[in-house]
């Protein structure tokens, strides 16, 4: 019989509808991700693998959605992300001399007289900027990774209060023509439209006078922080599933100590249609995502967190694909019934390129 402290240990707790951990999760160190062990793990299965190794072989058979123009494309899509990486920075962004000098803010009083109308303002702002959903929850040091991906310990500064979360819609054309290198672009895009979205809403309440930490992938798991915001709920693929376009969506956040209400988790049944539903492990092309009838707290360390309910996908196998693939996968975005609500569940690329090629005459 196991004793008190290991059925204490053992006990779950509900963070939100379908959302339950248990006391054997700890946060997260993003140096262990797929991404950070390819880097330093000599030990791990992808290490020294990189996603576009392969593609000189691959491009020479001109396959559509393999071509030199469908790479290209792919790659010229993550240029604001990769290259304006100021974009994430804590602090307030400088301006060259030759722009023209702007105030220093003065904090903005917020109290119960104004605290709804400043959380509309913020979240129609944020719409504005190229947000599709957003929400808002209270901090929670949880989701908060130990270190970076390259080791270095994050310590975020203290008197953060709420996060922003915000989920930007991906381009459905691009992502229809999955696995194919053309729909790189809809990540990429995605990744681009993230950088400066938050860049830009960090600033607006930067101006206000309060902190704000603008943040992609980096910083904090962004998934249950989503979740707590009421953008979605976790489905089998491993992802965020939102009711308006299924995973078909990148997600990024802001993290300030601006007062704001917060919004609920939201429950339309997502686990109990992930159980009988199973199409996007159907789909997957190397079995890396769950067919068991119920979510487990079985993982995958150590690139996976301990002690999460959820149906646990195996991360590695879905990276090795990429490697072979040239590019990123999205099939198992394209193939869940919540993003055909609004998208493609397949266009072959040949088609994509008719279509964008119409579009601009």
């Amino acid at each position: 019989m196991p004793n008190k402290s290991q059925q204490q240990k053992k006990q779950k707790f509900s963070v939100s509808p379908d959302f339950t951990l248990n006391e054997e999760f700890e946060p997260f160190n993003e140096h262990y991700n797929v991404f950070g062990r390819i880097m330093w793990d000599k030990e791990y299965m992808n290490y020294h693998k990189f996603m576009y190794d392969k593609v000189p072989l691959i491009i020479s058979d001109g396959i559509p959605g393999y071509r030199e123009i469908d790479h290209a494309l792919a790659i010229a899509s993550w240029t604001v992300h990769d290259y304006f990486r100021s974009a994430f920075s804590w602090e307030k962004l400088n301006k060259p001399a030759n722009v023209m000098k702007i105030p220093e803010p003065k904090q903005y009083p917020i109290d119960e007289s104004n605290i709804q109308e400043v959380t509309q303002y913020v979240k129609a702002i944020a719409k504005l900027f190229g947000a599709s959903l957003v929400g808002i929850t209270a901090f929670d040091p949880r989701w908060v990774y130990t270190e970076d991906r390259v080791g270095t310990p994050i310590e975020l500064p203290e008197g953060l209060t709420n996060v922003i979360a915000i989920a930007i819609e991906m381009d459905a054309d691009a992502i229809s023509t999955s696995p194919s290198m053309t729909q790189g672009f809809a990540n990429g895009l995605g990744y681009s439209n993230m950088a400066a979205l938050v860049a830009s809403l960090a600033e607006f309440i930067r101006k206000l006078g309060y902190q704000a930490i603008p943040s992609g992938n980096d910083t904090a798991l962004s998934i249950p922080i989503a979740i707590q915001a009421g953008l979605g709920q976790l489905g089998r693929n491993g992802l965020l599933v939102t009711r308006q376009f299924g995973s078909r969506v990148r997600l990024c956040k802001v993290f300030t100590d601006m007062p704001l209400l917060h919004d609920e988790p939201v429950d339309f049944g997502l686990t109990d249609y992930c159980r009988r539903c199973k199409r996007c492990a159907e789909a997957c092309e190397v079995d890396a995502i769950s067919f068991d009838e119920e979510p487990s707290f079985k993982s995958y360390p150590p690139s996976q967190n301990k002690g999460i309910l959820r149906w646990t996908i195996k991360a590695d196998l879905c990276y090795q694909f990429w490697v072979d693939n040239g590019g990123e996968c999205s099939t198992c975005i394209t193939s869940c019934p919540f993003n055909m609500r609004t998208a493609q569940r397949y266009l072959e690329p040949e088609k994509f390129w008719e279509k964008k090629l119409e579009d601009k005459e």
